[in-house]
């Protein structure tokens, strides 16, 4: 356990180094670099963990000259909001790092007889989440130092400031770790703070008046879940004495369930549930690495890794039922808002938000099997959606567009991306995300519990099948042809296929690998926390499993080869009137000439973002208040 400290602190020393390098390659050598030692001290992690027989590590129990310096790093952070702030004029938001950052600083000071216990815990969920930001986030950094050169020779009116932008990619790994592996409280709030300032940052990047909107209202929002966690903090200090998230969370009085509110509401608002997702949905006007970081292993997946910790004390509770209940009710409306746009990104972006929902839902619901399942889409989901992210961006740069539409004849016009788009949606489709496995435990486990978990069975049916339909609408498009469907000029460099082409193999072999992850990790994970025999897949169902493996390889290898020198004989389509010789026009019934336009369908005047927003924001909103408030009934009436 040695190398923990390296592996929290040295992503913060390589960004101040990048972020004083202005050569683009002595830059982007250094990040290469540094990615490289970020992975080789993950993997020394993960490997002395399993060589001391998976046990759980405990360090840093008495670290008094280590808490001054984490109370100046927030205090630091709350000086740049501050200022911030005051530079656009934002004077609210000031309040929502000010009062936070001094309650926690309070509790430091003025709380006595607080119990010490180990700061840094490292066990099975902590060091798969490790391997996670080390190896995709890695990743993500070295497709951004190739990504960005095209970025900005197609964004000239965006001021060029990679090396900023790198760095608060390192910084963004660094606080990832630091959460993920830390057992106080106010130490876990610092880095949770630190990755949302870092997301406003990455958000503002282009500096437009769009791009300022939206990144103060991903910092508010994310501001006002850290202000529910500095309450809880205050809370478990006062009355528990004790700073512990697992020791809090094994608290049998029903007051702690005030606090675990808190730290949910804080986890929903940084998973970008309603009504919150909308901080997510802006953050794509940031470049393309910057939103594969923040959907894949940073970011939201801070606030589904929180809410797994609280798993144990959200079941069978008003606490439990309101989360499941706001994640449902995400997973439902993002999937079916998802269907409703074209834009590759903002496509993605509600498919993120809408997965994130499934996994807050199993969370809520606390039982073995959907944080079993909850788990595994964590997983899958940071691979795979990292990697559509980093296809769409290389798709952007080389035809300067991300609509689903203009993706027409990807297939025949820039073969190797579309392959790796194939490969992410059938992945999407199959296993994981496919209802045969991860979906099937979440459903099985909804039937197993109390009798509400019957709306829960529904809204996953009904959220699948719109999942179902925006994939296969996508998918359609890509293998889909016109006439302009020719090989063209692919702009992606060798260093953005590399980190594709890996989140390929990476994608394909935690499929094939899944059952040894399951009993390496996760099943003895969850032994561990709720105690018993656990069991989850059947033979059949790996048989399964196995199967669908061989289709996310085999699928989009047959239609990689079937398109190779392709000679495309384009024909007229058929219409209800006359053609024109160009094949462009027809004359419709009523003598008009018409443009050949076909496209996808999408629906947005039936539950398009007008249609639903506000009336899903005000429910959802309903639901939080409830949740809350029934909680804080639950610990002190009823």
């Amino acid at each position: 356990m040695e190398y923990i400290p390296y592996l929290i602190c040295f992503p913060f020393v390589a960004a101040c180094i990048i972020f004083l390098m202005t050569n683009d390659n002595v830059r982007k050598a250094l990040a290469t670099v540094f990615v490289v030692a970020i992975w080789i001290l993950t993997g020394f992690v993960a490997f002395d963990f399993i060589s001391n027989g998976s046990r759980t590590g405990l360090l840093f129990v008495n670290t008094h000259t280590v808490d001054m310096v984490m109370m100046g790093a927030e205090v630091f952070l709350m000086l740049l909001v501050c200022t911030l702030c005051i530079k656009y004029k934002k004077y609210p938001v000031m309040l929502l790092s000010i009062i936070p950052t001094a309650m926690c600083i309070y509790t430091e000071i003025c709380c006595e007889g607080i119990k010490h216990t180990a700061h840094i815990r490292a066990d099975r969920f902590s060091v798969l989440m490790c391997l996670i930001i080390g190896v995709i986030g890695g990743l993500i950094v070295i497709y951004s130092i190739n990504y960005m050169k095209g970025y900005h020779e197609h964004h000239t009116e965006v001021r060029k400031r990679v090396n900023y932008f790198t760095a608060l990619l390192f910084v963004f790994l660094g606080a990832m770790f630091g959460l993920v592996l830390s057992a106080n409280l106010i130490w876990i709030f610092l880095f949770w703070e630190i990755t949302s300032v870092c997301s406003f940052l990455l958000i503002g990047y282009t500096k437009t008046e769009e791009a300022v909107n939206n990144s103060f209202r991903a910092l508010w929002m994310n501001l006002l879940g850290g202000f529910g966690f500095a309450v809880a903090i205050v809370m478990v200090a006062f009355i528990y004495k004790n700073l512990d998230l697992i020791e809090m969370v094994a608290v049998s009085d029903k007051k702690v369930l005030v606090p675990v509110m808190l730290l949910s509401f804080a986890a929903l608002t940084k998973s970008a549930q309603l009504p919150f997702s909308s901080w997510l949905l802006g953050a794509m006007v940031a470049p393309t690495p910057s939103s594969a970081l923040l959907h894949s292993a940073t970011m939201v997946k801070a606030g589904c890794y929180l809410l797994l910790r609280l798993s144990p004390a959200l079941c069978g509770n008003a606490a439990g039922f309101g989360v499941s209940a706001v994640g449902a009710f995400t997973f439902l409306i993002a999937s079916m808002l998802a269907i409703t746009v074209s834009d590759g990104k903002k496509v993605l972006a509600y498919s993120t938000i809408s997965n994130l929902g499934l996994i807050v839902t199993c969370a809520g619901v606390g039982t073995k099997a959907t944080v079993w399942a909850a788990m595994f889409l964590i997983i899958f989901h940071a691979v795979t959606k990292s990697m559509l992210f980093q296809c769409v961006g290389a798709i952007e740069n080389s035809t300067h567009s991300r609509d689903v539409e203009d993706m027409s004849g990807l297939v025949v016009r820039y073969r190797k991306l579309a392959f790796i788009m194939i490969v992410g949606i059938v992945a999407m489709y199959l296993a994981p995300f496919g209802m045969l496995i991860f979906k099937w435990a979440a459903l099985k486990a909804f039937v197993d519990s109390s009798a509400y978990n019957v709306i829960l069975v529904i809204i996953l049916a009904f959220g699948s099948s719109t999942t179902l339909l925006y994939w296969t609408k996508w998918l359609c498009r890509i293998v889909s042809s016109g006439s302009s469907a020719k090989k063209e000029e692919d702009k992606t460099s060798k260093g953005q296929y590399f980190s594709m082409f890996v989140h390929v193999i990476l994608a394909i072999g935690l499929c094939a690998l899944f059952n040894v992850i399951s009993e390496t990790f996760i099943v003895k994970y969850i032994i561990e926390v709720f105690g018993g025999d656990v069991s989850f897949l059947s033979d059949g169902n790996i048989i399964i499993m196995a199967v669908l493996v061989g289709a996310i390889i085999i699928v989009p290898a047959i239609i990689y080869f079937m398109t190779k020198d392709v000679v495309m004989n384009i024909v007229p389509s058929y219409v209800a009137g006359v053609n024109r010789q160009d094949g462009e026009y027809f004359v419709n019934s009523y003598g008009t000439e018409t443009k050949v336009e076909i496209s996808n369908w999408y629906m947005e005047d039936i539950f398009g973002e007008k249609v639903l927003s506000k009336t899903c924001t005000v429910i959802s909103s309903v639901l939080v208040i409830v949740s809350i408030v029934a909680s804080i009934g639950g610990a002190f009436i009823w």
